[in-house]
């Protein structure tokens, strides 16, 4: 008979989703299923709108991720102009990337993630939160509760609001950086940089390689871009893609032509596509992308204590980590250079230059804009007519690259821990906590309509559903 469990607190991931595990005649898990149940249909929209109207529209895309979206489709209404965007205009896009790099990431391990590994996966789930992790440990919550917000405040001070900012434009941004602004940007980014530090050496002191492993550990390719010399890229660069042992499979690759390499299989039972590698088939073709991504296809970040912090990282693991875990541990590393990123511009003159976007007309009905947002690679692809009227939009959201790798992390936690059929409330957070470690934007990834909450079902070999838990 079906039995029903009510779990507090909410998943804490962006969005909603089922998961359904099967079982086999002993009560052990056979497969797995990682569904997004929700509607995709924001490409659709964006057909017949002009091209001047796609950043700020599809800021709207995602309340979490509108900075990563104004980016992508602004970089996108470049190519169709065909324009070389302002130097003081592109360090001004970077800078507001960076403090989306550090609002999310610290969004997700402090608020979402931290409360399992720093309060226990079995504790109690009416504290297992963030409130929870401000009585364990006030002090580092309230930091990383500022550290968020001075993020937050990169993007307000320059895009003139927190959330859905109308400021890149086809061309460049429409404002430039004030001088009180940059002042208060180096004022505050010691604090943020004592912060991270202090969240550093805390998680290498509190989880070793073997606590690492808790949310499973396999092979797989790996996909960002990367700057001449490998360098870590957020922003603009070529396409690498290294296999689990750090070989490279592709390597400069131009993004304008990311179709040649990737393709999107879809399943019946979720609205999430399934990007691969095309050489590789589907799902033969897995890839990862974001925090682990980045940091496994990199040679260096090209700042130095972000670096010594990578080195120490590298030590710990293989050249390549496959470890769910080790996502948390690598968005911190981008927290880190993406503080001395912002550093290195704001101490280059030029980013106070008053000239910040170039005009153009239509001369290119084509264009691609790919930047790395903070949870993987995102793809723009619009095609326009004449005057710039949209024909046909094609996005991949960072989530898709890893919806393979999600449905692999889930189906090995399954295994690990359900076993004759048993399940606790514990075992569902870790399952959960495999999908929480790659920060999924579900409601970004397919353009949400309705609510689902997320579900775990518990099937026999014939099918009959045994159990469900679900968290509203």
């Amino acid at each position: 008979m079906e039995k029903q469990i009510h779990i507090e607190p909410v998943t804490r991931i962006e969005g909603h989703a089922k998961i359904t595990v099967f079982l086999d005649d002993a009560g052990d898990v056979k497969d797995t299923q990682f569904h997004v149940t929700e509607l995709r249909g924001f490409e659709k929209f964006c057909e017949g709108r002009t091209l001047w109207e796609m950043p700020g529209l599809t800021a709207r895309i995602c309340g979490i991720c509108p900075v990563s979206h104004i980016l992508a489709s602004a970089k996108a209404a470049d190519a169709i102009l065909a324009v070389r965007i302002p130097k003081t205009a592109e360090m001004l896009r970077r800078m507001m990337n960076l403090g989306q790099y550090i609002q999310s990431h610290a969004l997700s391990f402090f608020y979402l993630s931290a409360p399992d590994f720093l309060l226990g996966w079995d504790s109690d789930p009416a504290l297992r939160n963030v409130v929870g992790l401000v009585q364990a440990n006030p002090d580092l919550t309230r930091k990383g509760i500022r550290l968020r917000a001075f993020g937050q405040e990169v993007i307000s001070r320059l895009g003139g609001k927190r959330v859905h900012p109308s400021w890149a434009v086809p061309g460049g941004v429409n404002a430039p950086l004030s001088k009180d602004d940059h002042q208060w940007f180096v004022e505050n980014l010691p604090e943020c940089k004592d912060t991270i530090r202090e969240t550093l050496d805390l998680f290498k002191s509190s989880f070793d390689c073997e606590a690492r492993g808790v949310l499973g550990e396999f092979s797989s390719m790996y996909m960002g871009l990367v700057a001449p010399g490998g360098k870590w890229e957020h922003y603009d660069g070529l396409i690498r893609i290294v296999d689990q042992d750090g070989s490279i499979v592709v390597d400069g690759h131009d993004p304008s032509r990311y179709y040649d390499i990737i393709q999107e299989a879809s399943e019946p039972w979720t609205y999430l596509k399934f990007p691969h590698y095309v050489p590789m088939g589907y799902p033969g073709g897995m890839y990862r992308v974001g925090p682990l991504g980045r940091v496994n296809v990199c040679e260096s970040f090209g700042t130095p204590e972000a670096d010594a912090a990578l080195e120490e990282f590298r030590a710990t693991t293989s050249r390549c980590s496959g470890k769910v875990f080790d996502y948390h541990y690598t968005r911190l590393l981008e927290i880190l250079a993406s503080i001395e990123r912002m550093e290195l511009l704001l101490a280059d003159e030029r980013i106070l230059d008053p000239h910040v976007r170039a005009e153009a007309s239509i001369n290119e009905l084509e264009g691609v804009g790919i930047h790395e947002a903070p949870r993987g690679t995102l793809i723009h692809h619009y095609k326009v007519d004449e005057n710039g009227i949209i024909e046909k939009a094609n996005f991949i959201v960072s989530t898709g690259h890893n919806n393979l790798a999600m449905n692999m992390a889930v189906k090995q936690i399954a295994q690990k821990y359900i076993a004759k059929g048993n399940i606790t409330e514990g075992i569902l957070n870790r399952i959960e906590g495999g999908i929480r470690a790659y920060d999924p934007c579900l409601s970004c990834s397919v353009h949400a309509v309705g609510q689902m909450p997320i579900q775990v079902n518990i099937v026999d070999a014939d099918g009959a559903l045994q159990q469900t838990l679900t968290q509203e």
